[in-house]
């Protein structure tokens, strides 16, 4: 008989908008183990599988905690009770909770008191001491709470008809019947339960105990302020532009480069100041799809793209929303962890504005065994691969607009974007392995280049800050020779000096902020940008490192940038102490440029 082994979720993260799929595992009588779904409609030896949904509503009032939602709160701030900020706001799961919290909670205080002073009130009254376990922490009031009030949605959900009662002051309403349920905002502050049972397919009866599960409480999925587009190509009449069902104009179009974070980096290790909920890749993909969805950018590209997660969610979740897929693997000579775990680099684009046309792949291994072939001796041979092979991949698409451009002479003719997308090795120790990479790169657009004449876009994660010598290269076309980045090139692939040079009139899309006058939005975005290297202050933003890494460059020759995604304020990450966030679910943030080809003259 089909037996129900184990039922768990994969994470807790019962989040709304976030799918929540149990993982069910069966035996049969045969012993043979499996997870697949066993509908009515296909039995397996007379048996299939039963699934219920529930939300639980609790008679007894309890209150949410305001840093950690999913977590019933213990403790609330007397401060803030006497002092008439929000009542939510005042709650917390721990001391702990508190104490972590309160850099930016006092903040709250600050404000209160200074209201309170300006109408004569005592201060003293509001702000007071909080002991716990013998740990004191000042300007703390906190108490201890047994019964606190709840906390509502604003209005009374309509519940379906069917609700079983069950015993200790829980009433269960059946919300869903299939393997999978997504959260609704009703599911908000309640435990939702997991039933899974075998049932006789002649009988329609149950076989057998149920199993359950539960989850901890929804809470709301958190909603960063859209990015709104900035132009740059006027002053006179540049502004905002909302996003949210904006297309691209006839001539113009959109390209977003982003580096997702694979889930196989996305550790608790190295973002332990994150959520666990917030880290876990079923909230971080729905999250990271609905922003990049939300851009509505004609050209996407994306790195550090999991291979597996580029198969069974990005191409097909994107295919709905128009996108053509195409999509380049890092080579795993390196990597020894799962295949499928393995990352790369995937490029989408819109049907109804581009079709395809061709496809180059970039191996800088197979670049690496090509360079030690011909300049190492074979006794260097191995150190060299072993210092210039890291599995890094470039993804090159050579793409046909299907929309026209204004003022062209000659309109006939094919409109052609060449777009590459890469991801330049991280290891800050090997500054030449990351120049001769981006060098690689340029000398293949080059060749591009020379075959036809075509915009050129360069995007991606090149592990590099302004001012570096890949970023040099790419900005300028040479490297100075007295670069300090120069210094480190134990395998002398990296002279003469004169040889680091391409001829593409590359110039990096952001920089057109520190360029543009005065006008709604530019000072602020001004004050994003470096005025030293032009570039913005940051595109990466941990809790150790913040810098500009990633980039959009453009061929000035024929393309011209419109309008730029505006950048985002240090501050108002660092309130959840940094990248990825439950609001933001990547350690980069997304650049978007909108671009216009420039009338070609006659030759």
């Amino acid at each position: 008989m089909l037996s129900v082994l184990r039922v768990h979720l994969p994470s807790d993260i019962p989040i709304v908008g976030c799918e929540l799929s149990p993982y069910v595992l069966l035996r049969r009588p045969d012993q043979t183990v499996f997870t697949d779904d066993v509908p009515e409609s296909s039995p397996i030896e007379g048996h299939f599988l039963r699934y219920k949904w529930y939300r639980i509503q609790s008679d007894k009032k309890v209150a949410i905690c305001s840093i950690h939602p999913s977590e019933q709160a213990t403790l609330q701030c007397l401060g803030c009770v006497k002092a008439k900020i929000p009542i939510a706001k005042s709650y917390h799961c721990s001391p702990k909770c508190f104490s972590d919290a309160w850099q930016h909670h006092r903040v709250l205080h600050e404000r209160a008191a200074s209201a309170v002073n300006e109408n004569g009130n005592e201060e003293e009254e509001i702000f007071g001491r909080f002991n716990n376990n013998n740990n004191n922490t000042n300007n703390q009031s906190l108490s201890t709470s047994q019964s606190l009030p709840t906390l509502t949605n604003g209005s009374t959900p309509l519940y379906p008809a069917a609700v079983t009662q069950r015993s200790g002051g829980e009433t269960w309403f059946e919300v869903g019947r299939a393997k999978t349920y997504t959260p609704t905002a009703d599911d908000i502050g309640h435990v939702l339960k997991f039933e899974c049972v075998v049932v006789d397919a002649e009988t329609k009866s149950p076989v057998g105990h149920a199993n359950t599960i539960l989850t901890s409480r929804v809470i709301p999925a958190p909603s960063p302020s859209p990015r709104r587009l900035i132009s740059v190509s006027n002053a006179d009449v540049a502004g905002h532009l909302d996003l949210d069902g904006r297309l691209s104009s006839t001539g113009t179009f959109t390209v977003l480069s982003y580096n997702i974070l694979s889930d196989s980096y996305a550790t608790s290790d190295l973002y332990g100041y994150c959520p666990s909920w917030a880290l876990s890749w079923p909230y971080r993909r729905q999250n990271l799809l609905r922003e990049i969805v939300g851009y509505r950018a004609d050209i996407v590209c994306l790195q550090e793209v999991q291979s597996d997660h580029f198969d069974e969610f990005f191409a097909p979740e994107l295919d709905k929303h128009g996108y053509q897929a195409l999509y380049k693997k890092k080579t795993a000579e390196v990597f020894n962890g799962s295949v499928m775990t393995i990352d790369g680099c995937a490029t989408f684009f819109r049907r109804d504005r581009f079709s395809h046309v061709k496809k180059y792949e970039v191996e800088f291994n197979k670049a690496a065994q090509s360079l030690t072939d011909a300049l190492v001796p074979s006794a260097q041979k191995k150190t060299a691969l072993n210092r210039l092979v890291k599995d890094n991949v470039a993804l090159i698409v050579v793409l046909e607009a299907k929309f026209s451009n204004h003022g062209v002479d000659n309109p006939g003719k094919r409109q052609l974007v060449c777009v590459a997308n890469t991801h330049v090795n991280v290891q800050q120790d090997l500054k030449d392995v990351k120049l001769w990479q981006v060098h690689t790169l340029l000398k293949g657009l080059e060749k591009i280049a020379a075959s036809a004449d075509i915009p050129m876009l360069v995007c991606g994660d090149f592990n590099s800050v302004p001012g570096s010598a890949p970023h040099a290269l790419l900005a300028i076309g040479k490297v100075d020779p007295m670069h300090p980045d120069l210094a480190v090139d134990p395998l002398g692939i990296l002279r003469p000096a004169t040889k680091l040079t391409h001829t593409l009139p590359l110039v990096s899309a952001y920089s057109s902020f520190a360029r543009i006058g005065g006008g709604i939005g530019y000072e602020q975005q001004k004050r994003r940008v470096d005025p030293a290297t032009n570039e913005p202050l940051f595109t990466n933003c941990t809790r150790d490192f913040i810098g500009t890494l990633d980039y959009i460059f453009y061929s000035a020759d024929s393309l011209t940038v419109e309008s730029l995604l505006e950048l985002l304020d240090e501050d108002s990450l660092r309130k959840d102490t940094a990248l990825p966030s439950p609001e933001w679910s990547s350690d980069h943030i997304a650049l978007l440029a909108e671009f216009r080809c420039k009338p070609r003259t006659r030759r």
